[in-house]
C-alpha cells in the first residue's frame, strides 16, 4: 500500500465534527506505542501556513472569493507538505494530518463551484502527488455539527447557509463512496473514546506493518 517509507493519516469531515480532537488522540496512540509520528494540521502547520490560516478562517469586513481560496489552501498546504510532511515521511514517521486535499475539493469543489478537474491539477501541483494512505472520515448532519460549534468558536466556513454545509457532507460521502479503499467513515455522533478506538484499531495493523 506503500509507495515511500512513510505513512499518511488523515481526518476528515465538516464543521464540528471532533476530527481535531480524533487526530490528537491517534498522535497520542501512535506515540505511546513508539511509532514515530507526527501531528499537523490544515491550514497551517508552518509559518507561512498560521498566517494563511488566520487569513481564511477569521471571520473578516471583505470577502475571499473561491478561486483565491482555493489557491491560499493550495500555497499553505504546498508549504506543508515541503517543510513538515515529506521530510517526516522520508524518515518513516507516520505523519497524520488534520484536513488535506479532500477538504479542499469538498469545501472549494462540491460548496463553492468550482470545478473539481481544476481543484484536481492544482492539488497535485501543491503536494506533488501526495495521496493519503489511510483517510478518516467523521460524519455528522451540519445541523449538530453547527450546533457544536457555537459553543466553541464561530469562524468563516461556520456561517455559511446550511446548504452550504449539506454539500459539503454529501460531498464527502461521495468522495468516500469512491475509493472506500482509502477511506474509512466513522459517525461522529459516537462517544470520543469509542471513535478513538475505532480509528486505533483500523490503523494499527497498517502501521505496524514491516515496523
Amino acid at each position: 500500500m506503500q509507495a515511500h517509507p512513510g505513512f499518511l493519516i488523515t481526518f476528515e469531515g465538516g464543521e464540528g465534527c471532533g476530527k481535531s480532537t480524533q487526530a490528537r488522540l491517534l498522535y497520542k496512540k501512535l506515540q505511546q506505542h513508539n511509532i514515530a509520528s507526527l501531528l499537523t494540521q490544515e491550514p497551517g502547520g508552518t509559518p507561512l501556513g498560521n498566517k494563511i490560516r488566520s487569513l481564511l478562517k477569521d471571520k473578516r469586513d471583505f470577502t475571499i472569493s473561491p478561486l483565491s481560496e482555493l489557491f491560499l489552501f493550495s500555497a499553505c498546504r504546498s508549504q506543508l507538505v515541503q517543510d513538515v510532511i515529506r521530510p517526516a515521511m522520508d524518515a518513516g514517521r507516520v505523519v497524520v494530518c488534520d484536513r488535506f486535499c479532500d477538504s479542499t475539493v469538498v469545501y472549494q469543489g462540491f460548496a463553492r463551484g468550482l470545478d473539481l478537474h481544476l481543484i484536481d491539477l492544482v492539488n497535485t501541483s501543491a503536494t506533488g502527488g501526495l495521496k493519503p494512505d489511510v483517510t478518516i472520515l467523521l460524519d455528522i448532519s451540519p445541523e449538530q455539527g453547527l450546533q457544536r460549534k457555537k459553543k466553541v468558536h464561530e469562524d468563516r466556513f461556520d456561517s455559511e447557509e446550511l446548504s452550504f454545509h449539506q454539500s459539503i457532507r454529501q460531498g464527502y460521502l461521495d468522495l468516500a463512496a469512491k475509493e472506500p479503499g482509502r477511506w474509512l467513515v466513522l459517525q461522529a455522533g459516537l462517544p470520543v473514546n469509542k471513535l478513538s478506538q475505532l480509528a486505533w484499531e483500523y490503523v494499527r495493523p497498517l502501521v505496524a506493518h514491516g515496523r
